[in-house]
């Protein structure tokens, strides 16, 4: 999906969307809700897998 088709679904710019991937905005709740839902992914299972993830990552790494 483009930021362009992602943006026109969630009534926004696409220079929103653009923002999220060059890390300059973080995601809140309420947003990683709606763009998981315009995707088409379902948020909770998305969440468990990373969790899921992360408990077999080696120690010593993290994430911000």
């Amino acid at each position: 999906m483009t930021q362009a088709a992602l943006a026109e679904k969630l009534s926004n710019q696409q220079s929103y969307i653009s923002k999220y991937e060059r890390g300059e905005r973080r995601l809140d709740v309420i947003e990683f809700l709606e763009i998981a839902r315009a995707i088409g992914i379902d948020p909770i299972a998305f969440l468990r897998t990373l969790d899921d993830n992360s408990a077999t990552q080696p120690s010593g790494i993290c994430s911000k």
